[in-house]
């Protein structure tokens, strides 16, 4: 399909939703901005909560797609993963579905199949069709995520790629990270990929590099047109000498969800 040309961006003040400010305009892209809380150097974002649907529809309207990154992306108690993570996501798809969005890139993430047991030795990649193992009320706000996706579709013919992202940073951090990382500039790609890819349904991809460890298939994302460029390799060796290899009797290292398995980080809002 043809570049949207105007795109809701939710999430837009977040760690990722920055990063994805400053590299999609060079794809064409105007970027409406919306996140709960003001976003500095940008006068003209929306500042709105999710569970705002009077909000959440004024936003929507006139889009030609949105990339949905907002939300919760840690651990939480159940109830505020509950407003922002499911109630949230149910009211902009109906936002969505009422505007005529025809698409829409939902952020979920690993931790949606957190308990599936990372790649060893000859073992195949993690397919995308594994089942979903979430190892969080945060990763099961993501499996939500991908159904209402998939009814959306089935019903009303709102197409979403829902995007199973491992850790998008500048660089990765951990020994786990060189397994799962999605360098920004990979990011921007895999999002341009999934908002101008024809006839994706709801489409399921995996949201990494294209790293030498890699624990999971690329295909569908492949499939959309994504052409990762990077690579975890150049910070291996440092990483390792510092934290140490893998150890597959730790169950935070056994897992694909790492440390979110045995010791989540909170929430800190």
């Amino acid at each position: 399909m043809p570049a949207p040309r105007t795109v809701l961006l939710t999430g837009a003040a977040g760690g990722l939703g920055t990063l994805m400010r400053g590299l999609l305009p060079d794809y064409g892209y105007e970027l409406r901005l919306l996140d709960m809380r003001p976003i500095e150097g940008a006068p003209d974002a929306i500042t709105a909560d999710l569970s705002d649907k009077d909000a959440v529809r004024e936003a929507v309207r006139g889009v030609d797609a949105i990339i949905h990154l907002a939300g919760i992306s840690l651990e939480a108690p159940f109830e505020k993963i509950l407003k922002a993570n499911i109630e949230g996501t149910y009211h902009l798809y109906e936002a969505a579905r009422e505007e005529g969005v025809g698409r829409i890139v939902f952020a979920s993430s690993n931790h949606a199949v957190g308990y599936t047991p990372r790649p060893q030795g000859d073992d195949p990649l993690i397919p995308v069709d594994t089942p979903r193992r979430p190892d969080t009320f945060y990763g099961l706000s993501k499996c939500f995520g991908e159904d209402l996706a998939q009814l959306y579709w089935d019903k009303h013919g709102l197409e979403t790629v829902s995007v199973r992202i491992g850790s998008c940073f500048p660089e990765p951090t951990s020994v786990r990270m060189l397994s799962v990382w999605m360098s920004p500039a990979d990011g921007a790609r895999l999002f341009h990929a999934a908002l101008t890819a024809e006839h994706v349904g709801h489409t399921v991809v995996h949201g990494s590099s294209a790293n030498t460890r890699l624990w999971w298939d690329l295909t569908t994302a492949r499939a959309l047109g994504y052409e990762p460029q990077d690579d975890s390799e150049p910070w291996a060796e440092k990483l390792i000498a510092e934290q140490g290899d893998l150890d597959p009797e730790n169950e935070a290292h056994a897992c694909l969800g790492g440390h979110f398995v045995t010791d989540p980080p909170i929430w800190p809002y």
